[in-house]
């Protein structure tokens, strides 16, 4: 897709990276010797950073009748060189603190009150600063993001980037003016309390509704069958929706009464639920404002808060890359609407730190959900319940399109589709317990050429959902080959009027134009091969703009600069912190480097399915990024967080993503 004069071969565009962008490093320029002598040197020096997981053990019934796997028996029909690596990295190297930081300081000292130890004479932790400082690793810069912008670094000497803000005797200096105007705003909601968290590991949160309909469940019906296979209704249930219909409860019907939807907090404070007690007591917090009975009477269908989102452009929850430092960056190039990565409901129930992360919202994300997954009617009810009472969000999504075989096999994800009892009862259940809308994201189908959605849509309309997103590809196709958009058209005529998003093969503005033009609601810009909001996270703008933008190197290097200091106030300035910046970046620039500019584009735009060619950029910085090899996005990590720790080891999420 590139014009020639922009196209090179493997050996030319590494010779010219590992010349760091001189004339001389053009193929020819040094003898072949000294070239096989410098590689061969460079991956000794990387070879832990570089190397596979160990193989599987292959099971008895993988074997032929000679010993042979039958995987390799089929691998020599095909050249050897043609072979692809394919799927997850299951195994690869789990870099932990004490792996990048032998010595670290108690928490306790570095926020000033290292008398208040919890841990006392047994804390494993260091508690004398100059011996810490001592053994501390050079400070990345003279900068740090913390204290510029908010007056205050919390991470005090441990912060990578203390110099800045370090006094006499190691005291950490407060900027007080800058510091009160952030005093008392959250700019992160949705965190976990201690105290919540103590209740779920307990099992002491009340789940009173789901409970109900749970037992409503478990109930014989008039047919004679278990409530398993019934619909799953409670009474109450049953007598709220006979007020209206199935159509009339998406919130269309202008008779029916519509909550604000900016104007006011769209959750109370989580303590002031009821539910969070534990038990039958009433909370003695008074609360300031009118008297509600949401508590006693359950609310209608067109009574919830409303979704209106038709037309707008929806950020998908991506795993691992859509974290809330990446959602940042695309609500600055125009998302409207964002979603938290994929959490699974068993490990919210459980109180798990690591899950309930994946639930937090910046304060710039003005319409917000979150994705939930499993397989279940109890657990997801629950979940539903315990998210409705202590976190903020404008809607909750199920996902029933995830495809990996870890989820799928347990039911969850595109299995559901396949399981229309369970998905019923899952959708009726969450849908009785949230007072916000509930959204469902599917696939066509499991199998490849037998689509499913279009007769799963109609009910899932019933359920009570209030949204659906369609991904143009079975679970067989994976993120393979290109979405179906006629199918799509059609379904989203089936599914009106309640709204359909489209979801699969968005590069470009005019993808997004073709896309709009099949009568879709909205369209939704996720995590296909290559990904659209990933590979360019400007694609919202372009959008919205109508243009192609031949984005420049030194202004995607500035992205990744943004993206490196909203991780850095995320996720933390001390080491912990810069080494998990570093690796989201290093996930995220898996993805950048298919991205090919603009004005190198022999024919546009860029297609969704394209694996770009080698190419030399219009300058190093651009080359550079635009290498699949790991080293160089280390390096361009090292510009952005300085050199990476003497054990330091990485290796991308899909094996496809790079190579040795």
């Amino acid at each position: 897709p590139c014009f020639r004069r922009f196209l090179a071969s493997k050996e030319q565009f590494h010779a010219y990276l590992r010349a760091g962008g001189q004339p001389g490093g053009q193929v020819g320029s040094r003898g072949e010797e000294e070239e096989e002598e410098e590689v061969k040197e460079k991956k000794e020096d990387v070879g832990s950073c570089q190397s596979e997981p160990p193989a599987k053990r292959l099971r008895l019934e993988d074997l032929g009748q000679d010993g042979e796997s039958q995987e390799d028996a089929g691998a020599e029909k095909e050249p050897a060189e043609r072979k692809r690596a394919r799927g997850q990295n299951k195994n690869r190297p789990c870099m932990k603190p004490n792996h990048y930081e032998q010595s670290r300081l108690c928490p306790s000292v570095s926020q000033g009150c290292a008398e208040k130890c919890y841990f006392g004479p047994r804390c494993r932790f260091l508690h004398d600063i100059g011996e810490y400082m001592a053994a501390k690793p050079a400070d990345l810069g003279r900068s740090c993001v913390l204290f510029k912008t908010f007056g205050k670094c919390i991470y005090g000497v441990t912060c990578r980037f203390a110099q800045a803000h370090l006094g006499d005797g190691y005291q950490n200096i407060v900027n007080t003016d800058l510091a009160k105007q952030w005093e008392g705003k959250s700019l992160v909601r949705n965190n976990l309390s201690k105290d919540l968290q103590h209740q779920l590991r307990k099992r002491k949160f009340s789940f009173k509704k789901a409970d109900e309909y749970l037992r409503a469940l478990a109930k014989p019906h008039g047919d004679g069958g278990k409530g398993g296979k019934a619909t799953g209704r409670s009474k109450e249930e049953q007598e709220v929706s006979n007020c209206t219909t199935p159509q009339e409860g998406l919130g269309d019907s202008p008779e029916c009464p519509v909550l604000p939807e900016q104007g006011e907090d769209p959750k109370t404070d989580a303590l002031q639920s009821p539910g969070l007690t534990g038990g039958e007591e009433v909370s003695s917090i008074k609360t300031v404002g009118p008297v509600t009975d949401e508590d006693i009477i359950k609310l209608r269908s067109c009574e919830k808060k409303k979704l209106e989102i038709q037309g707008k452009l929806y950020l998908a929850p991506l795993t691992t890359c859509g974290n809330l430092p990446f959602r940042r960056i695309c609500k600055r190039f125009g998302a409207d609407v964002t979603c938290g990565e994929m959490a699974v409901c068993t490990n919210l129930l459980q109180g798990q730190s690591s899950e309930w992360a994946l639930l937090k919202r910046h304060h710039t994300e003005d319409i917000f959900g979150v994705q939930l997954e499993g397989a279940f009617p109890d657990t997801m009810t629950k979940c539903a319940e315990l998210l409705n009472q202590t976190i903020e969000v404008d809607f909750v999504d199920i996902n029933v399109g995830c495809p990996i075989d870890l989820v799928y096999k347990k039911g969850g994800g595109c299995a559901l589709m396949t399981r229309s009892n369970k998905f019923e009862q899952i959708v009726r259940g969450m849908n009785s317990v949230l007072d916000v809308p509930l959204t469902v994201k599917i696939r066509t189908g499991v199998q490849e050429k037998i689509n499913v959605a279009h007769k799963i849509i109609p009910k899932i309309r019933e359920w009570g959902a209030s949204m659906v997103t369609l991904h143009g590809r079975s679970r067989e196709q994976r993120y393979t080959r290109g979405a179906d958009w006629d199918y799509i058209a059609e379904c989203a005529k089936i599914a009106s009027p309640m709204p359909l998003f489209g979801n699969g093969d968005i590069l470009s503005y005019e993808d997004a134009n073709r896309a709009m033009q099949m009568g879709v609601s909205g369209i939704m810009i996720a995590r296909q091969v290559p990904v659209g909001a990933l590979i360019k996270p400007w694609l919202f703008t372009e959008i919205k703009e109508q243009r192609h933008w031949d984005i420049s190197s030194s202004e995607r290097f500035d992205i990744l600069k943004d993206f490196t200091n909203y991780g850095l106030e995320h996720w933390g300035s001390d080491t912990q912190g810069v080494e998990k910046t570093r690796k989201f970046l290093l996930e995220w620039l898996s993805f950048l480097c298919r991205y090919i500019p603009v004005g190198l584009l022999e024919h546009l735009p860029q297609k969704i399915n394209e694996r770009p060619p080698y190419y030399m950029g219009r300058d190093y910085l651009e080359t550079l990024m635009a290498s699949q090899n790991v080293d160089d996005w280390i390096k361009i990590s090292e510009l952005l967080l300085g050199p990476v720790p003497t054990s330091f080891t990485f290796l991308p999420k899909h094996k496809a993503n790079s190579y040795r």
